[in-house]
């Protein structure tokens, strides 16, 4: 490799075998009970909790370790209604004509409409967005690399992390999403991924039967 500045590795526990499969299984048992909620509650939550989550979400390996992702925080009654409004325009446009028939038909197990009750009552939402220009310094313009990728592994990690903190969440996608660079103040050259709604769950809050269904390892994994 070419030379650069660098540190030891990271000190990793010197686990046996065997208790590498039963953590790797520990950790299997736990992310699975994850769902995706639709029903929040409106208890308040820590912002540290948030905070913490979305510091998670900052160590997730990404493109040239530009760390090209922004995660803003709504919180304030006004923005939340604002973003439903919002939304929900786009929605209805997607039920009403915009979404292909094979598209609703993949939906309709899920039982979602056009109504998002859940961006106003859920105490955060945090509207994720990937950073085509930037660099590892405040003010840079340069380019990023591997956006895409980068924030989706970032906000998985984000997920977990407040999986584990106890708190639902959901992810949203309106479509299109460029009234979220108004919303959150961010400029035009971040480009808006998704809306995760966090929270925690509505004392009666259900799930899809659909949404349980997951695919068996060989489906989703071979061996070469």
């Amino acid at each position: 490799m070419k030379p650069h500045d660098t540190l030891p590795y990271t000190q990793l526990p010197d686990y046996s075998d065997a208790e590498r499969i039963a953590r790797s299984r520990a950790f299997y048992e736990a992310i699975r009970t994850r769902r995706t909620c639709r029903y929040f509650s409106d208890e308040a939550v820590p912002r540290a909790v948030i905070e913490n989550a979305i510091l998670a979400a900052g160590t997730a390996p990404n493109g040239a370790n530009h760390q090209p992702w922004h995660f803003a925080v709504i919180e304030t009654a006004e923005k939340k209604k604002a973003l439903r409004i919002a939304a929900e325009e786009e929605e209805r446009a997607f039920y009403a004509s915009k979404g292909s028939d094979e598209w609703l038909e993949a939906l309709a197990p899920l039982g979602t409409d056009a109504d998002k009750p859940f961006l106003e009552i859920a105490p955060y939402l945090i509207v994720i967005f990937g950073q085509r220009k930037g660099g590892m310094n405040p003010g840079e313009s340069k380019q990023n690399y591997y956006v895409n990728e980068s924030v989706g592994i970032a906000t998985g990690t984000l997920i977990t992390a407040l999986h584990d903190a106890g708190l639902a969440t959901l992810t949203h996608t309106p479509n299109p999403m460029k009234f979220l660079n108004q919303l959150c103040d961010r400029p035009s050259h971040e480009k808006p991924m998704m809306v995760l709604v966090v929270g925690k769950p509505a004392p009666d809050a259900t799930i899809p039967v659909h949404a349980t269904i997951k695919k068996p390892l060989d489906q989703i994994a071979s061996w070469l």
